[in-house]
């Protein structure tokens, strides 16, 4: 079924650093790109006519109309999720949305109620479970190797809105949401800590931090990960620079994790360690092929990506030794995105995540959010 993908055709909403990335990863399928939906069609023009494609969108009826278009892809920002989401559902359209799903988990269960009605394939951009060697520790911990779970212990740490004058939409909480790095990053880690152990967070104890309350915001608007130079004025910022957050599992694991947008030298480091009862695990982002492995009486080791001795389905595209990253990951999920598009409707156990896993993902950031605010445990909602 793969050789068909290429028949399937794409748009994209927003053309800014993660949809380059979409991008990329659909050129490498052999999708076409049929348009571009932007924030103004004057601004969706020059950046879709610097890579090549033609078509711009007037506005979200116009997208959602086109018969051409098969799948959409959201790369807008998260406060338009829900609306772009819906609309594009009631047109018949398979959706792939980028993180956080939405800024609510009310939004987000009106969006998952609403993929289950139309039968279409709905997901979220949770790329990280498709680097090869997370995928094998998922299936080490699915077969006991590690034994019993006991605490799970993690980071994901960035430093790109380090200094008052770094300035990104995601800073207003009307455009983000009410949780910056917890929604932005940490939702990455919730979701693949979740997928990796199988298991689920119960309660969450949180702090959060704004080490930088006034920020200089830009006259022009600026790209994500990009510089800005020229007149600014100050604004006040009341979403979190840093959190730090204590768990507690349904299995009676336990586990911390924490997310930072402001530790220098960290350009994009998503860590975890999974310590069970038999051996531990650990994982980084920025060494993707590789996977710690320790044990008690026995030398340490570390595995490096190579499919001859990987798991079923958790060798990646590449020989050993052919370094795999972020694109590769992307790319393997829309693969299977894309395979489900072609069935008709989602696969029954679908590896990548569903718009139900982003209301899962969802309900544990508003519990944090909510421990934040009251220094105290807070139970995660069931959604």
């Amino acid at each position: 079924m793969a050789e068909q993908i290429h028949q399937l055709r794409a748009a994209l909403i927003g053309l800014g650093f993660i949809g380059h990335v979409h991008l990329d990863a659909l050129r490498r399928l052999g999708v076409a790109v049929t348009g571009v939906l932007g924030s103004t069609p004057e601004r969706a023009a020059a950046a879709a006519g610097a890579v090549g494609i033609s078509k711009v969108y007037r506005d979200l009826d116009e997208l959602a109309a086109d018969p051409e278009v098969d799948v959409v892809h959201i790369t807008s920002p998260n406060h338009l999720h829900a609306p772009q989401t819906l609309a594009l559902l009631r047109a018949g359209k398979h959706v792939i949305c980028e993180k956080p799903l939405a800024t609510t988990t009310g939004e987000a269960a009106e969006m998952a109620a609403a993929a289950a009605a139309a039968g279409r394939v709905a997901a979220v951009c949770f790329h990280s479970r498709f680097y090869p060697v997370s995928a094998h520790a998922r299936a080490m911990i699915a077969g006991g190797e590690l034994g019993t779970t006991r605490l799970v212990t993690g980071h994901y740490l960035q430093d790109w809105l380090a200094l008052e004058t770094d300035w990104n939409w995601r800073l207003d909480p009307v455009l983000g949401g009410p949780t910056r790095a917890v929604g932005d990053i940490g939702s990455h880690w919730i979701d693949l800590v979740e997928h990796v152990t199988g298991e689920r967070i119960e309660e969450v104890l949180a702090e959060f931090a704004t080490f930088l309350p006034l920020r200089k915001q830009p006259a022009e608007e600026v790209r994500t990960f990009a510089a800005s130079t020229g007149a600014t004025r100050d604004v006040s910022i009341s979403t979190e620079d840093a959190a730090l957050v204590l768990l507690r599992f349904a299995s009676g694991a336990r586990g911390q994790f924490a997310v930072s947008q402001v530790s220098p030298g960290r350009n994009n480091q998503l860590r975890y360690e999974i310590a069970g009862s038999m051996c531990s695990i650990g994982w980084e982002s920025e060494h993707p092929e590789d996977l710690w492995v320790g044990r008690r009486g026995a030398p340490n080791q570390v595995l490096l990506r190579d499919p001859s001795i990987m798991k079923p389905g958790a060798t990646g595209w590449l020989p050993g030794g052919h370094a795999e990253g972020l694109s590769d990951a992307f790319t393997a999920m829309f693969r299977e995105v894309y395979t489900d598009v072609l069935a008709g409707a989602p696969s029954a156990r679908p590896r990548y995540a569903t718009f139900d896993d982003g209301l899962r993902g969802l309900a544990v950031e508003e519990a944090i959010l909510s421990s934040a605010r009251t220094g105290t445990w807070t139970k995660v909602g069931r959604p």
